[in-house]
C-alpha cells in the first residue's frame, strides 16, 4: 500500500490545494492570453512587413508548432527529471520570447520568437494538470482539475479586450501587448518559494525519503492551522503505484506496451477529435458565415460573447466531472457541441448565430476541462506526463490539420459540408470515449493505475525493460 498516496487521499479541502489551483490556473490564463493573442497581432504585423498570404499562414502556425514540440517533449523530461522543475524552466522560455518578440523588426524574428514562446508555453501547460491531480484527493481531482484549464478562459477574454482597446489603438500597440503576455515572468519568484515537487512522482522514482518530507511539510500546515487529520487508512487502502526509472525514450516506448496501448489510442483519439472540431469551428465559421451573407461574427459584440460563453462553459464541465464522470462529461459536451455546431449551420438571423454561437463556445470549451481532468488519470505515474504531452501533442495535429482540410472541403462540398465532417469527428471522438475509455471518478490515481496496469508496471519488473519489450 502506498503511504504518500494515502496521507495525501486523506487530506481535507484547504488553503494548500487552492493555492496550487491558482498558481497552475495562473499559468494556465496566460497561455490563453499569448494563444489567442495572435488573432490580433497578425493583421498588425502582417501589414507592418508587407508579408504574403503564405507568410503570413507561417506566422500563424509559429505558436502552435512551438506548442506540439513542448508539450511533447516536456512532458517526456517531466516523468524524468521532475514536474517542477519542467514547469519554471518552461515558464522562463515562454516569458523570455515573448518579451523579446515585442521587440522584433522583421517578420522572420517574429516568427522564430513566437515559435520559441509556443514551445515554452506548451512545455508549461501539459504538464501542470498533471501536477495538480497528483496532489489533489480523489474526491476533489475532477473538479480541481476541469477548474484549472477553466482559467484559459479569462485569458481568452482578455486578450479580446486588449486587443480592441491596446492594439487597436496605439501605433505599437502590438508590441505592448507581446510585453503584456510576458508578464507571468513575476510568478517564476512565486513557483520557487512555494512550488514543492510532486510526492507521488518522487515515489514512482524510488526517492521515498524526499516523498515522505514533503507529505510532512504539508501535513505540518494543517497543523499549523488547527486541522485535524484523519488517519491515511481512513480512505480505504491504497495500492502501491509502481516503481520505475526508466529513460525518456522506454517511457515513450511504454506508452505502447500491450496492456498501455489502447489507453494511449482512446486518448490521442480523444484529443484529436476535440482539437480537430474546435479549431474548424473558430478558426473558419467567421469567414463561412460572411461567405454567407452574414457578417455578424466580425463583431466586437459576438466576440466577446463567444468568448465569454467559455467561462460557464469550463467550470459547468468541472463541476460535472464528479457527479457524471470525466467519461460521461467529455462525450456528453462533444456531442452537444454537434449539435450546436448543426444549429449554427441552420442559422440565418443575428440572434440565431449568436445564441447558436455561444452554445458551441459553451460545450466545446466545457469539453476541454473533461479532457484535461480525465487525460493524466489514465496514465501511470512513472509515464503520467508522457502520455498526456504525448496526447496534447498528437491534438495539435488535429488542430493544425482542421483548417486545411475545411479549406478543401469547402470549395468541393460548401458550407453544410464542412459542418459535417467536423461534427462527424467530434462525435466519432465522443463514441471512442464513452464506450471504451475507462471510468475514473472517487478513484485513486493508484487504483486507476492497478485496475489497468500494464506488464511494464509489474512491481517485481523493471519498467525500463518491459518498456522497450512493449
Amino acid at each position: 500500500m502506498s503511504n504518500v498516496a494515502a496521507r495525501l487521499e486523506r487530506l481535507p479541502l484547504a488553503g494548500f490545494h487552492r493555492r496550487l489551483l491558482l498558481i497552475g490556473g495562473l499559468g494556465y490564463m496566460f497561455d490563453g492570453l499569448d494563444s489567442s493573442s495572435l488573432a490580433f497581432l497578425l493583421p498588425v504585423v502582417s501589414k507592418l512587413w508587407h508579408l504574403t498570404s503564405a507568410q503570413t499562414g507561417l506566422v500563424a502556425s509559429s505558436t502552435y508548432i512551438g506548442y506540439f514540440f513542448g508539450a511533447f517533449l516536456s512532458g517526456v523530461l517531466a516523468d524524468v527529471i521532475g514536474r517542477r522543475r519542467i514547469m519554471m524552466s518552461a515558464l522562463a522560455i515562454y516569458c523570455a520570447a515573448s518579451m523579446a518578440s515585442a521587440t522584433a523588426h522583421d517578420w522572420h524574428t517574429f516568427f522564430s520568437l513566437r515559435m520559441l514562446a509556443g514551445f515554452g508555453s506548451g512545455a508549461e501547460t501539459v504538464v501542470i494538470a498533471p501536477f495538480l491531480a497528483e496532489f489533489v484527493p480523489r474526491r476533489y481531482r475532477g473538479m480541481f482539475c476541469g477548474a484549472l484549464v477553466g482559467f484559459m478562459s479569462f485569458g481568452y477574454l482578455s486578450s479580446s479586450i486588449l486587443g480592441y482597446t491596446v492594439v487597436r489603438n496605439f501605433p505599437d500597440g502590438w508590441r505592448y501587448l507581446a510585453v503584456l503576455t510576458s508578464l507571468p515572468v513575476v510568478m517564476l519568484l512565486w513557483w520557487r518559494r512555494t512550488l514543492p515537487e510532486s510526492p507521488r512522482w518522487l515515489e514512482s522514482r524510488g526517492r521515498s525519503a524526499e516523498a515522505d518530507s514533503i507529505v510532512r511539510a504539508i501535513e505540518s500546515r494543517y497543523e499549523q492551522e488547527g486541522i485535524a487529520l484523519a488517519p491515511p487508512g481512513s480512505t480505504g487502502a491504497i495500492p502501491a503505484a509502481a516503481q520505475g526509472g526508466g529513460s525518456a525514450l522506454q517511457n515513450v516506448l511504454t506508452l505502447f506496451s500491450r496492456r498501455l496501448v489502447g489507453t494511449t489510442a482512446v486518448s490521442w483519439l480523444m484529443w484529436f477529435s476535440v482539437a480537430f472540431a474546435y479549431y474548424s469551428f473558430f478558426s473558419w465559421i467567421p469567414s463561412l458565415l460572411v461567405k454567407e451573407g452574414l457578417t455578424l461574427t466580425k463583431s466586437f459584440g459576438y466576440s466577446i460573447a463567444i468568448y465569454g460563453a467559455q467561462i460557464p462553459g469550463y467550470f459547468s464541465a468541472a463541476w460535472l466531472n464528479e457527479r457524471i464522470g470525466r467519461k460521461g462529461v467529455v462525450a456528453s459536451y462533444m456531442t452537444l457541441g454537434g449539435l450546436a455546431a448543426i444549429a449554427l449551420a441552420f442559422s440565418h438571423t443575428g440572434v440565431q448565430i449568436t445564441v447558436a454561437g455561444v452554445c458551441l463556445s459553451f460545450f466545446m470549451n466545457g469539453a476541454f476541462a473533461g479532457v484535461y481532468a480525465y487525460t493524466p488519470e489514465v496514465f501511470p505515474t512513472a509515464v503520467r506526463t508522457t502520455g498526456t504531452g504525448s496526447s496534447s501533442s498528437f491534438g495539435r495535429i488535429g488542430s493544425v490539420s482542421a483548417p486545411i482540410l475545411v479549406g478543401l472541403v469547402y470549395p468541393a462540398f460548401g458550407f453544410f459540408g464542412v459542418f459535417a465532417m467536423t461534427t462527424a469527428v467530434l462525435l466519432a471522438g465522443a463514441c471512442v470515449v464513452f464506450f471504451l475509455g475507462i471510468e475514473t471518478r472517487n478513484r485513486s490515481l493508484e487504483d486507476i493505475e492497478a485496475s489497468g496496469m500494464p506488464a511494464a508496471f509489474d512491481a517485481h519488473k523493471p519498467l525500463a525493460r518491459d518498456g522497450l519489450r512493449g
